[in-house]
């Protein structure tokens, strides 16, 4: 058939019933402009329409399907407008299922922190907050080895966008600050994760001369360089996420005289952080409880599709500006002052940035549920964190 005949009668024959139901279904995420292009394009044969999902589990929501454009042939116009129109259906796609999300994800995403250790449920659900604070929000888990903090770092290290995650000994010549080699300059924990999260296992193994770089990009973002006649400066805005064993690797009584002496680190250090979770080895009962745990082989079996879905709900999340309202100024105040008058029950100082987390934390839980305000119960689930960090005891 001559290609003028044939493209005549694509042109005036009808669509079938399946190229019907593709063209209505993508005409409820595109502009009419690219319908007419797309009806074309159909007609002629040169695109197709499947659906597909985004694999999602029922615990996340519930999956639905939406159409995909497949070129039929190379035409790089062809190419680079289906690859474009696609983009704006998964975008479109995933405004809708992230709004449906936002009715509960704060009561989903902590369980994808750690999800096969048992307890350390309000770590697990500071560690999610920390996803959603855009600010600098530092947190440590600091105590006894083989329960489950590497785990809580990890997790976070897999549904943020950006993260970097190692040692605090650091894995390469970079250690936590950077290197230079030859003309090379090669980043460290700090600068790789900028503008995302930092999660270092075992700080306590941290080299005398990271601590430096460590600091600055705690307060400043940004870490220097100054060797070798070499001098530079790298962004490293951050929120760190780290885990250190105690002295003597493991802590040793309930005193708080006898504890403090067991912290690795000097109170420089310690009150940079926001948040300080002391974390002990499991007692009788709770040991009991991990027993049977894995007796019933007990896991949540991950879908690799629901940390890809929460990894991009949080970069959605991360553009929401968040204001913390004056009605809940004064409760601030208050609860900031109570823990101040009890602070010789606690391992750590009450230093302003415990202030300055519970806000951030609240704010961080608004954003979570797509919120531009904290409410009273964001500022509740913060005051429950902070004082199960600080507490000494727990079962």
């Amino acid at each position: 058939m001559d290609s003028k005949i044939k493209r005549f009668y694509n042109f005036v024959r009808p669509m079938s019933q399946k190229e019907g139901h593709s063209f209505t279904e993508l005409s409820s995420f595109l502009e009419a402009k690219d319908m007419k292009k797309i009806k074309h394009l159909m007609k002629n044969r040169r695109i197709g329409v499947s659906f597909s999902s985004l694999g999602i589990s029922e615990k996340i929501g519930n999956d639905i399907s939406f159409p995909q454009i497949h070129p039929a042939s190379e035409d790089p116009e062809i190419l680079d407008f289906t690859e474009k129109k696609n983009s704006e259906v998964r975008e479109r796609i995933n405004k809708r299922m992230f709004r449906t999300f936002s009715e509960h994800a704060s009561s989903v995403i902590k369980d994808y922190i750690a999800p096969n250790i048992l307890g350390l449920e309000l770590a697990k659900e500071a560690a999610a907050l920390q996803l959603f604070a855009t600010e600098p929000f530092h947190i440590l888990l600091l105590g006894d080895p083989g329960t489950g903090k590497t785990e809580i770092l990890k997790s976070v290290s897999q549904l943020h966008p950006i993260t970097s995650l190692g040692l605090g000994s650091g894995t390469s010549g970079a250690g936590l600050s950077a290197a230079v080699k030859g003309n090379e300059i090669m980043k460290g924990l700090l600068p790789m994760a900028d503008q995302g999260i930092c999660c270092i296992d075992e700080l306590n193994l941290m080299k005398k001369e990271d601590y430096a770089a460590l600091y600055s990009a705690m307060e400043k973002g940004f870490i220097t360089y100054d060797k070798a006649n070499k001098h530079f400066q790298l962004d490293a805005r951050v929120r760190i996420i780290a885990t250190s064993n105690p002295k003597g690797d493991r802590f040793v009584g309930n005193i708080i005289s006898i504890l403090k002496k067991q912290i690795p680190f000097d109170s420089a250090l310690l009150t940079r952080f926001h948040l300080v979770f002391l974390i002990r080895k499991p007692g009788v009962e709770h040991f009991s409880r991990i027993s049977r745990k894995i007796v019933s082989n007990d896991k949540l079996r991950i879908n690799e599709n629901d940390m890809s879905f929460i990894k991009n709900y949080v970069e959605y999340a991360e553009n929401i500006d968040v204001d913390f309202p004056k009605e809940l100024e004064q409760r601030v105040v208050d609860f900031s002052t109570q823990l101040k008058k009890d602070e010789k029950k606690y391992l750590i100082e009450i230093s302003p940035r415990i202030v300055v987390g519970l806000i951030r934390m609240a704010k961080a839980s608004a954003r979570m549920s797509l919120r531009k305000k904290p409410v009273s119960e964001d500022l509740d689930k913060a005051e429950e964190i902070i004082k199960f960090g600080l507490q000494i005891k727990r079962e």
